[in-house]
């Protein structure tokens, strides 16, 4: 196949101001556009062809090269970029007048030009998108340029030996723009505090550890060799003992003490300093690059009028008949997600029941731990699943509301998304920590799904280890077998595309043959082997991230590790995204920013919802409210002066009701076992609840306990509400040096307009 190169083939001469006879390796492309070989005279090649036209009556340079594909490198000209600098009279140019000859960075110049370029109109009324969706064009992306600072970058950031080495983070403004910078900021900054969090939550758990044999509640359990517990399912299932499980109380009070109220609290804390100190730093970033200011609606009016000076402003508009349907249908994706929700919670009833069932000892014995490991499991298949599937539910609901403008677009996808993907990665886990064990009924009255299967229920010691192994099990998946995949899909699909051989051919420089391969031809081809990024690629690195930062401050006083989890795997991510941008994708298009946008308003919501999660946790999953109840009203303690007797002895035969094995319903069937405790002179059972065994209805201890997890609710929640507002408040947002500097700037830009104006005066 013969490939050919033509500069501007629809003008005699380029129109930008510069040396078309320029030697090969000093040309510069701002996009390359690619194309299959389309049939001479296709519609496609027509609709190929009118585009092209259209670029070139605005002034671009075009490049031609042909291989497997069509390749158009594409140029524009300067005075492009001079509107630009005009008009805005940004940080980038400090330009005084409009024939200034100072370069744009280039950040700035793809970021204008891709604009141009999806907003560039055929004669048929179609945008580069309408023709990519047709597949006239195939893909259109900036170049990955061989400049300095893109070898600096390959060489101190995107590699895994620079893991704990500080970001360059003005090196990623030059090269990725400042959305992607702010990116790496932010999340270099939250991975730093993160450390501090990680520190505190190893120490809680290890304090943990220390008291795993020690317990007086675990003791108890580990000694109730004469205690029988009702069965946990109604076919032939066995009595059993509650000093089997105990194994499961020391680990569930290893989890389950004074220190984790102590970190709930310090985590509420440390969330708001971490977003108030985020702020401070974003606002001392943002001051140097001279963006502090920056109006985003204003720049991209700019752009239009740059691309068309006719342009007329697309109006802001609101339909409620709109809005109306969107909430409809939002409401609908919830209901349908708390469906999902109820879905997992049958598997785990079901999936109990046949497990202790099951022919296996293993099984019966452990048949509730083995629902909850595997139910963590789905939950997590169930993610992944749905994740794709909100994407495309909150998407079209975006088409639906008609944004104006692509940030008014993102903001609205941001906010249905993080809703679907928050209740699907938490749905479960709300279920355990606040359900599970609490709708279940008692012996001789269960709720029953379907009238077959009835609920599952706490362990005596509680049901926080179930929300433990959930979270953990999550966590884990999450961060390794999903890292796993975010990289090693990319790279094998990078290797593949490399693989594919083509063979060398000859081409033509004007009209002559030269026997050296062009050098844009190698730039060209390598950039296109490189893994595709669309819009939302940034998108993606922080919602994954806000989802992790919500794992690890809303049920953390379940899972004190969830913070040092996560800092191990920031560490790791920061590479990885560096990796995957600088050596497994195509450049991504730089955005101007001066804040990571909507992200802060989820992030505070996300703060608010760790008090209230951590409250509900401590208050109602934990058992710390029951044992303090007992420890001060109804401990030995209480009702003798002996200081050698532990506090909490007692606490495991108080905390369990008595049910007799009469009162089972009819058709429950026990087996011969229950003949034999009957014989035994056995007629009683034990079962987790405050409930008195003649009626069956809640005991004075019951409501005692009740009335403390309300109130400790209702105080751990003020409290640590009260102490996030006076965190705020206590640090500014602004820090006095950023402010000072705005006041001094705009004090000496007033000065210099007065002193013109006295000047001209004079004259």
């Amino acid at each position: 196949m013969q490939e050919e190169i033509l500069l501007t083939p629809w003008r005699s001469f380029p129109f930008e101001d510069s040396d078309p006879f320029a030697l090969m390796d000093e040309e510069k492309w701002d996009f390359v556009l690619v194309s299959d070989i389309h049939q001479m005279g296709s519609d496609k090649e027509v609709k190929r062809k009118k585009f092209l036209d259209e670029l070139s009556k605005k002034g671009f340079t075009i490049k031609k090269i042909e291989d497997k594909k069509l390749f158009y490198g594409v140029r524009a000209p300067k005075h492009f970029f001079r509107k630009y600098q005009w008009l805005l009279r940004n940080p980038d140019s400090r330009l005084q007048d409009l024939n200034a000859q100072q370069d744009i960075p280039v950040t700035t110049r793809i970021r204008i030009v891709n604009f141009i370029l999806h907003n560039t109109v055929t004669p048929d009324l179609e945008k580069l998108h309408d023709l990519i969706k047709k597949n006239v064009f195939e893909a259109a992306f900036p170049l990955h340029e061989k400049e300095e600072v893109r070898e600096f970058l390959k060489e101190k950031w995107a590699r895994w030996r620079d893991i704990f080495c500080q970001q360059p983070i003005e090196k990623i403004r030059c090269y990725f723009g400042e959305k992607v910078a702010l990116y790496f900021a932010w999340l270099g900054w939250y991975t730093y505090l993160l450390g501090f969090a990680a520190a505190v939550g190893l120490v809680v758990f290890v304090a943990g550890i220390t008291v795993f044999n020690s317990s007086q509640v675990s003791k108890e359990i580990c000694e109730a060799n004469d205690t029988i517990m009702c069965p946990l399912c109604d076919q032939k299932c066995p009595f059993w003992l509650l000093a089997d499980t105990c194994t499961y109380a020391r680990v569930t009070h290893m989890i389950d003490n004074e220190g984790t109220v102590v970190f709930a609290m310090f985590m509420a804390i440390w969330a708001t300093v971490f977003l108030e100190l985020w702020k401070r730093q974003r606002a001392q970033v943002v001051t140097n690059w001279k963006l502090y200011g920056w109006d985003e609606d204003e720049e991209e009016l700019a752009m239009e009028l740059i691309n068309n000076l006719q342009h007329e402003p697309r109006r802001y508009r609101h339909s409620y008949m709109r809005s109306t349907i969107v909430l409809l249908l939002v409401l609908l994706m919830i209901v349908v997600l708390i469906g999902i929700a109820h879905a997992l919670v049958i598997y785990r009833v079901v999936a109990t029941a046949l497990f202790t069932q099951s022919d296996s000892e293993f099984f019966r014995e452990q048949a509730n731990l083995v629902a909850v490991m595997t139910g963590a499991v789905l939950h997590y298949i169930t993610i992944v699943v749905m994740t794709k599937i909100n994407r495309r539910v909150a998407l079209f609901l975006c088409d639906l509301e008609k944004p104006r403008t692509f940030s008014q677009r993102e903001n609205n996808f941001t906010i249905k998304i993080f809703i679907f993907q928050f209740l699907t990665n938490f749905s479960s886990l709300i279920y355990i920590a606040f359900f599970l064990g609490r709708i279940n009924g008692h012996p001789g009255n269960y709720v029953r799904i379907a009238g077959k299967w009835r609920l599952e229920e706490c362990h005596p010691s509680g049901c926080i280890t179930d929300l433990f192994i959930q979270m953990a099990i999550i966590m884990m998946l999450k961060q390794t077998i999903s890292n796993v995949v975010e990289y090693l899909v990319p790279w094998l699909a990078h290797k593949m595309r490399k693989r594919q051989k083509r063979p060398k051919e000859k081409h033509l420089v004007l009209g002559e043959e030269e026997e050296a391969e062009d050098p844009c031809k190698k730039q060209w081809l390598s950039n296109y082997q490189l893994n595709e990024v669309n819009i939302f690629s940034l998108f993606d690195e922080f919602l994954e991230m806000v989802i992790q930062y919500s794992f690890t401050t809303i049920f953390v006083a379940a899972f004190p590790l969830a913070p040092l989890l996560a800092f191990f795997n920031n560490l790791f991510e920061i590479r990885l995204d560096a990796i995957k941008m600088m050596r497994l994708r195509r450049r991504m298009v730089p955005r101007k920013a001066n804040d990571i946008g909507i992200w802060v308003q989820v992030l505070e919501a996300i703060g608010i919802l760790a008090v209230i999660g951590n409250g509900l946790v401590i208050a109602i999953t934990s058992d710390f409210i029951p044992v303090q109840v007992y420890k001060y009203t109804y401990s030995p303690c209480m009702k003798e002066n002996n200081t050698a007797v532990d506090c909490l002895t007692g606490y495991i035969n108080h905390s369990l009701s008595v049910f007799h094995i009469e009162h089972f319903e009819p058709d429950t069937n026990l087996g011969i076992e229950t003949i034999d405790l009957v014989k035994n002179g056995t007629t009683l059972c034990r079962y987790r609840d405050y409930r008195n065994d003649e009626d069956y209805s809640y005991t004075v201890q019951f409501w005692h306990v009740f009335a403390a997890r309300l109130a400790f609710l209702i105080l751990f929640e003020h409290v640590a509400l009260c102490v996030k507002l006076i965190a705020a408040w206590y640090v500014p947002d602004v820090p006095l040096s950023v402010k000072n500097h705005l006041l001094d700037e705009k004090h000496n830009n007033l000065r210099k307009e007065l002193s013109m104006m006295e000047y001209s005066t004079e004259v």
